[in-house]
């Protein structure tokens, strides 16, 4: 980690956009299929620790999942 981003693979800019995103999906899944071998920052750790402090603290804060979806999906345009 910490190195420059590197160069795509050769012909990879010729890509159309949805076929640059299948790709990138598929890597993604190969990196996350070993969840293990991901390493999770300092800073990300100390996030969910104060998280789960904040939730300990005041479990009646917050919505069920059910309610955030439907109010996510209420402003998400329907596909024709």
């Amino acid at each position: 980690m910490g190195e420059p981003a590197r160069e795509p693979p050769a012909g990879f800019d010729d890509l159309p956009v949805d076929e640059q995103i299948e790709y990138v999906q598929f890597l993604w899944n190969r990196i996350a299929a070993l969840p293990d071998r991901i390493p999770v920052p300092e800073w990300h750790q100390k996030v969910l620790d104060e998280r789960l402090a904040d939730l300990a603290a005041n479990p009646d804060d917050g919505a069920a999942w059910e309610d955030v979806e439907k109010r996510l999906r209420s402003g998400i345009p329907k596909k024709a």
